[in-house]
């Protein structure tokens, strides 16, 4: 059987760890061919080309710039993606026919994909949904509710969830947003697909050496933010507390990644002078679970501005790394009854300084309570955000693979 997969996320090595790149590996495992198409952007000066692993083929598709860029350039790419889809399925996968073609958000802006497969293959459509857009944009002020472009992405946001045959949810909140949102959408075609991984025994690293690398106080509790750094994560909060950090006892903040909002932040810190704030740009894969094999506590922030139920993938990174989690999110993402009920971390809301230097400093002294925390966490990934356990979501809805899971 065939499975075509469409995904902004960059696949170069499907070898990476990563919650596409595990779900693509999952299913070659399962006997399936699967296709996925992704983004070369213009900066990689890469050409399109189609590669194959196995039973994997790569189609990488050269366009505009996407992620890294202006809010401008990146909405221009992104409009002009679905076209750039369409010509390579047309050209590479003329007589290749799908049983199966999944899709993620972002970006909404796959409609014609869909239609035009759907039409040719007769197959299923599958969205995993991890954005809500255009009301994220909204939420922290970037689209103004019923401009022209608004009521565009609004459209196409609905027609996407109109020929979607299943639409997969990060989260039960994520579900029920959905549905009260876009009352047209039957109940019967939602379903739960959270954020999933393929769990590896990782060993906590007594190896100080990454401290020394990072210029980091060997004897501090490390506390790690990794990911994006974009409007979404609440910076405005994150530089407010790199300015009071200095109150979390033996604490130290390590900031890693890349984003819009990167360049602001290394500003603020040159100019406050932190002692008890790193920042350093994103980092390999490998590096970066290097990285977390020393941390002490994972990060997670939310802008306190969102309504809808956002649900950050890095929790499943920190939780594979047995890390407590600390989090300030708005309320409501339905992340804080997932940390309340696995006791994996602590939370308090986004833009609550003092609430959350609190929850930092009893994380920071009590390291029996990081201990306890940080096995509940790895616990209920394995349970819960095994990427075997999404595959065999997928394929309940492959009549001929019933019972085969």
């Amino acid at each position: 059987m065939n499975i075509l997969f469409l995904t902004l996320s960059g696949m170069e090595d499907v070898n990476e760890r990563g919650i596409y790149p595990d779900l693509v590996r999952e299913l070659s495992k399962k006997g399936l061919n699967v296709y996925v198409i992704f983004p070369r952007e213009k900066r990689t000066k890469l050409p399109t080309e189609l590669t194959t692993i196995g039973n994997i083929k790569l189609l990488k598709v050269k366009t505009g710039n996407i992620t890294k860029t202006s809010f401008i350039e990146k909405g221009i790419s992104t409009l002009l993606l679905e076209e750039q889809y369409l010509r390579a399925i047309k050209k590479y996968f003329s007589s290749i026919r799908f049983d199966l073609v999944l899709y993620s958000t972002p970006p909404i802006t796959f409609e014609r994909v869909i239609k035009y497969l759907k039409r040719r293959d007769n197959c299923k459509t599958y969205l995993i949904l991890k954005d809500i857009f255009p009301q994220n944009a909204v939420d922290i002020g970037i689209l103004k509710e019923g401009s022209l472009i608004w009521r565009y992405f609004r459209m196409k946001e609905k027609s996407l969830y109109q020929i979607s045959d299943v639409i997969g949810c990060m989260s039960e909140g994520n579900v029920k947003y959905v549905l009260e949102h876009n009352k047209e959408i039957e109940k019967q075609k939602m379903e739960v697909f959270p954020n999933s991984i393929e769990p590896i025994d990782i060993r906590r690293s007594g190896d100080r050496k990454t401290f020394e690398k990072y210029h980091i106080p060997s004897h501090s509790t490390l506390f790690v933010y990794g990911g994006n750094l974009g409007k979404p994560q609440g910076i405005d909060f994150l530089l407010k507390i790199s300015d009071h950090f200095d109150k979390v006892k033996n604490g130290h903040l390590l900031i890693v990644g890349s984003g819009t909002e990167y360049a602001l932040i290394r500003r603020h810190l040159a100019k406050v002078n932190s002692k008890n704030v790193t920042l350093i740009q994103e980092l390999p894969k490998i590096e970066y679970d290097q990285l977390l094999e020393v941390a002490d506590i994972g990060l997670i922030f939310l802008d306190h501005r969102f309504t809808i139920p956002n649900f950050p993938s890095r929790l499943t990174a920190y939780m594979e790394h047995s890390l407590p989690v600390l989090a300030a999110t708005d309320t409501c993402t339905d992340l804080k009854e997932v940390i309340i009920q696995s006791m994996s971390g602590l939370w308090s809301e986004s833009g609550d300084i003092e609430a959350f230097i609190s929850n930092a400093n009893r994380l920071s002294i009590d390291v029996t309570l990081r201990g306890r925390l940080g096995i509940n966490g790895r616990k209920y990934l394995e349970e819960h955000y095994d990427i075997r356990k999404n595959v065999k979501t997928i394929t309940k809805h492959l009549p001929i693979l019933k019972g085969a899971t």
